[in-house]
C-alpha cells in the first residue's frame, strides 16, 4: 500500500490572516489536574475545551505529553486525541506532541496511523525529541537506563517515517515489517522544539515547526531563523510553516488577568524547584509570597506570558506574530477554574476575530 500523499502547501503569512491582523489561532492543553480536582475531571474539561474551541473557530487543538506531574493528566497523547477527534467534527486534532524517545517508532506509527484513518485528514503528530519527565520517568517508559542522544533522534524519526511509507532503504532490518494501519495513513507531522536543533531538522526536512515560546522565549527569535535559513522545499511545503506556542490569560481587565496568573507562576515555581504538585487554587497563590529565587526560576515564563484584558492581550499577540512572522499562533492557558480558561479563550477568539476559520 502506498502511503496517502499529504496536499503540498503554499504559505505566506497573508494567507493566515483574519481581518484582525493576527495569524490563526490554535490551543495547546494538558489537561491540568486542578487542586481539589482529579485526573479524571480535568481529562473531561479538556473535551469540553476542544468543543468550545471548534465552535469558537480555533484552527487545531494539540494535548501535550506529560509524564510523573501531578497536575498534568495528558500523559497518552494518542488515546485523548482519539477521545477528541471524536467529539469534535472539523477542527484538527493532533500532539503537542509526542516526545519520540520515549516510544519505540513502530508503536507511535501504529497509533496515529490508525488515528488517521478514523480521522482522515484531520490528525496532526507533533514529535518532540526531549523525555517531557525527569531522568528516572523516562528510564521506566523506555526500560533503559541509557538516554539517547541527539544523533539517535534522526535515526528514529527515520523509522517512524519508514513505517507510515512503507518503505525503508534496501536492507534495513525493518524492510519486512509492516506498520498496520499505520503504512498508508500518515498525518501531518510537525517537528516541535524550544532551541535550534529541531528547528535545523525541519528546515532541512522540509516539514512544518512549532517553538516552545511559552517557556524558551529567548531562543524564540533564533530558531525561527535558523528553521527559515535552513529550509528546503520538499513533497510536503513550498515554503516554511512557523508555528509559535505562547501562554496566554485573557480576562476582562488587566488586574483581574495578573490574579489569575498568580496560579500558574506558583505551580511552574514549585515545578521548576523539583516539586510539581496539582495545580494551586487563585487563593493559595494570592496568599504565597514569591521569593526573589522563586522569581528567577520563573523569570521567562513571566517575561513571555501574555497576560491581560481584551486590548492588551490584542496588542501583545499582534507584536509577537509581527516580530516572529509566525504563520500560526498556538494558545496554552494555565488557570485554575476551568470557567476562567474557557473565557480566555472566548476572549480571545473575540479580539481576533478567528471565527472566519471554522471550518477549515
Amino acid at each position: 500500500m502506498q502511503p496517502r500523499r499529504l496536499e503540498k502547501k503554499t504559505n505566506t503569512l497573508q494567507d493566515s490572516l483574519p481581518m484582525s491582523g493576527l495569524p490563526k489561532l490554535s490551543v495547546l492543553d494538558l489537561a491540568t489536574v486542578a487542586e481539589g480536582s482529579t485526573p479524571a475531571e480535568a481529562l473531561r474539561d479538556s473535551l469540553k475545551l476542544a468543543n468550545h474551541a471548534e465552535r469558537l473557530g480555533y484552527h487545531r487543538f494539540w494535548v501535550a505529553e506529560h509524564h510523573n506531574m501531578p497536575g498534568i493528566a495528558s500523559s497518552a497523547p494518542a488515546v485523548l486525541i482519539a477521545e477528541i477527534a471524536s467529539a469534535t467534527e472539523r477542527m484538527r486534532v493532533g500532539s503537542g506532541g509526542v516526545m519520540l524517545p520515549n516510544h519505540a517508532p513502530l508503536v507511535v506509527a501504529e497509533q496515529f496511523g490508525m488515528l488517521d484513518a478514523l480521522h482522515p485528514g484531520r490528525i496532526d503528530l507533533g514529535i518532540g525529541r526531549a523525555p517531557g519527565t525527569d531522568g528516572m520517568t523516562a528510564m521506566a517508559l523506555r526500560r533503559d537506563a541509557n538516554p539517547l542522544s541527539d544523533d539517535d533522534f534522526p535515526q528514529t524519526l527515520g523509522e517512524l517515517v519508514g513505517f507510515f511509507s512503507g518503505t525503508f532503504p534496501e536492507g534495513h532490518p525493518y524492510g519486512s515489517i509492516t506498520a498496520v494501519p499505520g503504512a498508508g495513513n500518515m498525518p501531518e507531522i510537525w517537528l516541535l522544539g524550544s532551541s535550534g536543533y529541531s528547528a535545523q531538522v525541519a528546515g532541512m526536512l522540509g516539514w512544518p515547526f512549532s517553538f516552545a515560546h511559552h517557556f524558551m522565549a529567548r531562543n524564540t527569535l533564533p530558531a525561527l531563523k535558523l528553521y527559515r535559513d535552513s529550509f528546503q522545499p520538499s513533497d510536503r511545503l513550498d515554503a516554511p510553516e512557523a508555528m509559535v506556542a505562547v501562554a496566554v490569560i485573557c480576562a476582562e481587565d488587566d488586574e483581574t488577568a495578573r490574579f489569575l496568573s498568580r496560579a500558574a507562576r506558583l505551580s511552574m515555581a514549585r515545578l521548576r524547584s523539583g516539586r510539581p504538585t496539582r495545580f494551586p487554587s487563585n487563593e493559595e497563590a494570592a496568599a504565597y509570597e514569591f521569593s526573589p529565587k522563586d522569581e528567577a526560576k520563573i523569570s521567562d515564563l513571566s517575561g513571555s506570558a501574555i497576560v491581560g484584558g481584551p486590548d492588551t492581550v490584542r496588542h501583545r499577540l499582534e507584536e509577537l506574530a509581527a516580530e516572529t512572522r509566525a504563520d500560526e499562533l498556538m494558545v496554552t492557558t494555565m488557570v485554575y477554574d476551568h470557567a476562567d480558561r474557557m473565557r480566555s479563550y472566548e476572549l480571545v477568539a473575540e479580539i481576533a476575530e478567528i471565527g472566519s476559520f471554522a471550518g477549515t
